[in-house]
C-alpha cells in the first residue's frame, strides 16, 4: 500500500510539472486576450529522482514552480500559509453538497467549463455585474449560459471560507477545486490542482455569446472551438466525455428530432429506436416552458433559443441494457456513440472524423480507465487556461460582485 501511494504521488507530481511547463499561460492584463495554443508534443518530465529527494513534495513543488521577475504562476498548496485549511473546507463542504444534491457534479463541471472557455478560469461567469456597471451585459445573461446552475453551491463554499479566512481564497480557485472534488464524488478521476488564481473584475457577455461550442455544431466547428483554447483532438474527445453525467436537456435535441437543419424532418442518421425514445422523453409542447432547467449535462451550450425545460435524457439512461455500464465516469458515453446513439448532433459527429472516431473506439474498449486518465489530464490543462495571478485581478469577498478598492 505504501509503495502504491508513493507511486501515485510520483505520477501526480510528474503530470503536474509536465503540464505546468507546457500549459501555464497567465494573463498580462484584463484585456480580451485569447489563450495561446499549446503543444501536446512535449514529453512528460522524467520520473528520475522524484521519489528519492530528501526535501519531500513541498520542497519539490517550491523548486519547480518558482516565479520570474515579471509574473507569478500557480503553485502547489498556494494557501498553505494564509489559509492552510482551504482545500479541506472545499472538499468537506462539497461532499455535504453532493450528499444533498447528486446533480451538483454535472452542474459544477458545466459551470467550470463555461467559465474557463471564456477569457480563462477567472470566475467571470459568476458575476452579477461587470466592474460595478449594472448596465453592462454579463456572461450569465448570454444565451449559452441561461441554463447554468450551481452558483449557490459556490456561494455556500465561499461563505465558509470567508468565515475562516476573510478575503483570501479566490472564487476562481473555489470553482476549480470544487469541480475537481465533485467529479471525484461522481465516480470520476482525482487530479491535482495548482492554486493561486485571481478573480476577474469584468464579465464577458459578447465573448460568451460567440465562444461556447453549440450542441448542433459539426465536427469541424467543435474541433475549431477547442483548438482555439489549445486542445487537440484527443483532449477534445476526452473532455466531451463529461457528458457521462447529468442530463441533456430536451431543448438541446428538439430540433434534431423534429426539424433537422430546417428540413422539418428528424436527423436521418438517428436510429429508429433512439428516435422513438427521444420523442417519448421530449414531447414538443410549445406551450410548456419553465425558468428552471434540469441539471444539464456538462459542456453543453444552449443554441440560439430562449426556451428550455426540465425534461431531458442522459447517456446512462438511454444506453441499451445489452451494453454494460458502471459508474458515471466509465465508457458508456463512447459506447453510445459507437452505436449511433449520440443524443447531441455534436456528440455523434465525433464519429464523422476518422481520428476522433478512433479515439471514441479506444475509450469505449475498456472499463473507462483510458478515458479517465485523459480526462484528468485535459481538466488539469483547462484549469490553467489564461489564469490571472499575482497582482492581476482581485480576490472577491462575494463571488457575484467585483471588489472595489476603498
Amino acid at each position: 500500500m505504501l509503495f502504491e501511494t508513493k507511486a501515485w504521488l510520483v505520477f501526480a507530481v510528474a503530470v503536474i510539472i509536465s503540464l505546468r511547463i507546457s500549459l501555464n499561460n497567465p494573463r498580462t492584463g484584463e484585456s480580451n486576450m485569447k489563450p495561446s495554443l499549446f503543444s501536446s508534443d512535449e514529453p512528460l518530465v522524467a520520473f528520475v529522482s522524484l521519489a528519492s529527494g530528501d526535501g519531500g513534495l513541498d520542497d519539490f513543488f517550491s523548486e519547480t514552480t518558482t516565479t520570474d521577475l515579471t509574473s507569478q504562476t500557480l503553485e502547489y498548496d498556494f494557501y498553505r500559509n494564509t489559509c492552510p485549511q482551504a482545500e479541506g473546507i472545499v472538499r468537506s463542504k462539497m461532499a455535504w453538497i453532493y450528499g444533498q444534491h447528486r446533480n451538483a457534479s454535472a452542474q459544477l463541471l458545466r459551470l467550470f467549463f463555461h467559465d474557463c472557455f471564456i477569457e480563462g478560469c477567472d470566475a467571470s461567469v459568476l458575476l452579477d455585474d461587470s466592474n460595478g456597471n449594472t448596465n453592462h451585459a454579463i456572461e450569465k445573461q448570454a444565451i449559452p449560459n441561461k441554463s447554468l446552475k450551481g452558483f449557490d453551491k459556490i456561494d455556500q463554499i465561499k461563505e465558509m471560507l470567508e468565515n475562516e479566512c476573510p478575503g483570501v481564497v479566490s472564487c476562481a480557485d473555489i470553482l476549480t477545486l470544487a469541480t475537481r472534488d465533485a467529479i471525484v464524488l461522481a465516480g470520476g478521476p482525482f487530479y491535482p490542482i495548482l492554486t493561486g488564481r485571481r478573480d476577474s473584475a469584468r464579465s464577458f457577455f459578447n465573448e460568451a455569446m460567440m465562444g461556447i461550442p453549440r450542441p448542433d455544431d459539426n465536427i469541424n466547428q467543435t474541433l475549431h472551438q477547442f483548438s482555439l483554447r489549445g486542445f487537440d483532438e484527443r483532449e477534445t474527445v476526452a473532455l466531451l466525455g463529461g457528458h457521462n453525467i447529468g442530463k441533456i436537456g430536451c431543448e438541446f435535441i428538439m430540433s434534431r428530432i423534429n426539424n433537422f437543419k430546417g428540413t422539418g424532418q428528424p436527423d436521418p442518421t438517428i436510429p429508429p429506436d433512439i428516435l422513438r425514445e427521444m420523442k417519448l422523453n421530449c414531447e414538443d409542447d410549445n406551450n410548456e416552458s419553465t425558468s428552471t432547467a434540469a441539471a444539464a449535462s456538462p459542456l453543453v451550450s444552449r443554441g440560439l433559443s430562449e426556451k428550455f425545460t426540465t425534461d431531458g435524457m442522459s447517456y446512462y439512461q438511454q444506453l441499451s441494457s445489452s451494453v454494460s455500464s458502471g459508474a458515471g465516469f466509465d465508457s458508456h458515453y463512447y459506447q453510445s456513440l459507437l452505436r449511433g446513439r449520440g443524443l447531441l448532433f455534436a456528440d455523434q459527429q465525433l464519429m464523422a472524423n476518422k481520428r476522433t472516431a478512433r479515439l471514441v473506439a479506444a475509450y469505449a474498449s475498456d472499463d473507462g480507465s483510458a478515458f479517465q486518465m485523459d480526462f484528468a489530464r485535459a481538466m488539469m490543462k483547462m484549469s490553467d487556461l489564461n489564469v490571472l495571478t499575482g497582482s492581476q485581478g482581485q480576490v472577491r469577498f462575494d463571488c457575484s460582485l467585483p471588489t472595489h478598492s476603498s
